[in-house]
């Protein structure tokens, strides 16, 4: 089957455009590359006067060209929109040569309110592939897709094999206790919890005077965030790290005890926040480290609370300082757990799997249901 893959800037490493190129390698390696192609948006979005972030009128439409005139000349049978900002595109190919096109879902770009244009191509689309039942569940229920097909499609972490040869290598018996968070520090982002972190974290201190908490990330909320640090009295061990390599976070992971990120869901329709997926998740439990997580959202469906470590409620500082005292005063739990949550990510989130789960998905009508998880 000829497929089209329409996608959103791909110059980036963010967890859209990773999941993009693992869709499009499976793709190829399940139909074969000359049945799959791929029109890209050529710019990043610019911000503009208003605060927003957005692609420019020049860049849309030579996305859309772009878009119309590789369907026209290759007639592909399916166009797979690997975000919805691309929908709208598809959905005029649609209209004119008939060509089914589904849509992924990532995220809060669907959670809440729409323009209509895309509103349009979302209800308009044959099929909806969501990276998490919560991102599914949440978009049908806004905007009322009752009978629309929706499976679902979690993305990959690949394990390669520096992870591998550290995976098992937990910190030296020298170092202090470790507590790791890895995201960017932005305003837009405070769901992301590092306040709650910090609030917590005196309180660990009192029960394990030794730990660490080291924050890897920046961005414009970083001033604001050590501040509060300050005003906490925890700077002495809190420690923010900046924008690091790839070699030096996996350093990061080796030594760290406990990834924690009690990352809030908030609904509301204008501007939705929290966790698609969360694949950072995926990657400290890919490194054979126990996680601390939401309770609630996206996150929840694949961390096993008390088997892969522990998930709390977001907004209770206290009970984040609970979950990180008995994750650190207990070394050889936190090792099974993240040993538990290693072997979980390699047998369900590798590519095999997510290649798997595609063909499954591909292999099957539009017009039946099916969920995949």
């Amino acid at each position: 089957m000829k497929t089209l893959v329409l996608a959103p800037p791909m110059g980036s490493t963010g967890g859209v455009q990773r999941y993009t190129a693992t869709l499009v390698r499976s793709l190829k390696d399940i139909q074969g590359t000359k049945n799959v192609r791929i029109v890209t948006v050529s710019a990043e979005p610019q911000l503009h006067d208003d605060g927003e972030l957005a692609l420019s009128l020049d860049t849309k439409v030579r996305f859309f060209a772009a878009s119309v005139m590789q369907a026209l000349i290759w007639r592909p049978q399916l166009i797979i929109c690997a975000h919805i900002g691309v929908a709208p595109a598809a959905r005029v190919i649609h209209r004119l040569l008939g060509v089914p096109y589904w849509v992924v879902l990532h995220g809060i770009e669907v959670w809440g309110d729409l323009p209509r244009r895309k509103e349009h191509s979302l209800r308009d689309a044959q099929r909806l592939i969501s990276v998490s039942r919560f991102t599914s569940e949440t978009t049908s229920t806004h905007h009322k897709l009752s009978g629309v097909n929706a499976v679902i499609l979690p993305p990959a972490f690949t394990i390669d094999e520096a992870q591998t040869s550290t995976a098992s290598s937990f910190e030296a018996e020298t170092d202090p206790p470790m507590v790791l968070t890895v995201g960017r520090l932005a305003a837009s982002e405070q769901y992301k919890g590092h306040d709650i972190m910090l609030d917590s974290w005196a309180t660990v201190r009192k029960k394990i005077p030794n730990a660490v908490y080291c924050i890897v990330g920046d961005g414009d909320d970083r001033a604001r965030l050590q501040a509060r640090a300050r005003e906490l009295t925890v700077t002495d061990s809190v420690h923010f790290t900046g924008a690091v390599s790839a070699s030096e976070l996996e350093d990061y992971y080796r030594r760290c005890r406990v990834f924690a990120m009690p990352a809030r869901t908030e609904l509301d329709l204008q501007t939705p926040r929290g966790e698609g997926f969360g694949i950072v998740f995926l990657e400290a439990m890919a490194h054979g480290k126990p996680v601390l997580g939401p309770r609630n959202g996206a996150p929840s469906e694949f961390i096993r609370s008390g088997e892969h470590g522990l998930l709390v409620d977001p907004t209770d500082p206290s009970a984040v300082a609970n979950a990180l005292v008995e994750l650190l005063a207990d070394k050889d739990q936190a090792n099974r757990m993240g040993q538990a949550a290693r072997a979980w990510v390699i047998q369900e989130y590798s590519e095999e799997k997510f290649r798997q789960r595609l063909k499954k998905i591909l292999e099957n009508e539009p017009g039946t249901t099916e969920r995949n998880h």
